[in-house]
């Protein structure tokens, strides 16, 4: 059985270059039209910035049965935080979020940035999934492992990915080992064209990437592929293979 994650990083807009939540305030609702059209349950990761400031769109999230996971607390960087900080920001997101389901099961660090000395203060803060390595980055881990008792769940593809034009995206979704983990984030979603932005952060932005994701998600469906929450997969995967990690312990 192939599987897939199709998760969301809900933050500020494009950061570091904005400081406002267009992409929540818009994008997030247009995602979530669609995947109740498509009858798709996908992972929201939010900041306990964004769910304090927009407390109805948790719910919403929630009660239209998707999982909620964290993103630390205002996306703070990890890696360039002090430890004691670090751990802070992780233990304050779980509580922040905690308040809206009864268990907390995925983290995924802010710009996928989470050292390995980390590793037990996410575990230690309720969460037994991390999706916080990348396929594209150091260490280059494709496949989940286990890190003691947290399983790590690989993101595949780099977000901007899914905004290239389908004739190119599509060979790259075939040559990805399952389970095939996607994210975007709500920014995305709305038209970005006209702000002083790098030009990934402007691309295909709006209604296109809306399209492209619904496209994304019929390809799945009908290459058979089984479309699971981060919860899900933690009760269906049993890898073997110990976490690398670009980071000393």
């Amino acid at each position: 059985m192939r599987l897939a994650a199709v998760t969301f990083d809900v933050e500020h807009d494009c950061p570091p270059y904005l400081n406002t939540y267009h992409g929540v305030e818009k994008g997030l609702p247009r995602i979530l039209d669609l995947l109740a059209e498509k009858r798709v349950r996908a992972v929201f990761y939010f900041t306990a910035d964004v769910a304090k400031r927009y407390p109805s769109l948790v719910r919403r999230v929630v009660d239209e049965g998707h999982e909620l996971g964290s993103h630390g607390y205002m996306h703070e960087r990890l890696d360039k935080l002090p430890p004691s900080d670090a751990i802070r920001a992780i233990v304050k997101s779980a509580q922040a979020l905690s308040r809206y389901v009864e268990t907390l099961h995925s983290f995924r660090a802010p710009n996928l940035q989470l050292p390995s000395y980390l590793l037990p203060a996410v575990h230690r803060a309720g969460f037994d999934v991390d999706s916080s390595l990348a396929a594209y980055k150091p260490p280059f881990q494709s496949r989940p492992c286990i890190h003691n008792a947290l399983l790590r769940v690989p993101v595949s593809v780099t977000s901007s990915v899914l905004r290239l034009p389908w004739h190119l995206q599509r060979p790259i979704h075939a040559r990805l080992p399952s389970p095939a983990v996607y994210f975007s984030h709500p920014w995305e979603f709305v038209d970005m064209r006209g702000r002083l932005l790098r030009p990934d952060c402007v691309f295909n932005t709006g209604e296109r990437a809306l399209e492209l994701l619904a496209r994304l998600v019929e390809h799945l469906k009908r290459g058979g592929w089984r479309i699971a929450t981060m919860e899900e997969l933690r009760g269906i995967l049993s890898p073997q293979s110990r976490c690398m990690d670009k980071y000393s312990i």
